[in-house]
């Protein structure tokens, strides 16, 4: 890792939820939380307790230089609203083909 960029990873002891449009997208008491230097906390969904049947895959990869290449997920009416590292780097080679969505519910 660059020195002052800092990844942790460690196994969230939160109730994680993600809604959209009313409809339940994902429910885990099994998430990850990932803490990034300069970006927001964000919760990674093991792909269990996420309704892959309601995501269609998109075209969309982003290459993060810490992460890797990221894959991206939609809904008809929300494109790229989930993403997933199925080849992450080592340093958090945890968070492979996890789920992370820009909004969630923490309980």
């Amino acid at each position: 890792m660059t020195t002052g960029h800092r990844i942790t990873i460690e196994a969230s002891d939160r109730h994680v939820r993600v809604v959209h449009g009313g409809q339940v997208l994902a429910e885990s008491d099994g998430a990850l939380l990932l803490e990034e230097t300069g970006c927001p906390d964000r919760y990674y969904i093991p792909p269990a307790d996420v309704r892959l049947d309601l995501l269609t895959p998109s075209g969309t990869h982003t290459r993060c230089p810490f992460k890797g290449t990221a894959s991206y997920w939609s809904l008809p009416d929300a494109a790229d609203l989930a993403w997933a590292y199925p080849e992450p780097k080592p340093d958090v080679a945890r968070i492979k083909d996890h789920l992370c969505f820009y909004e969630v519910e923490v309980g």
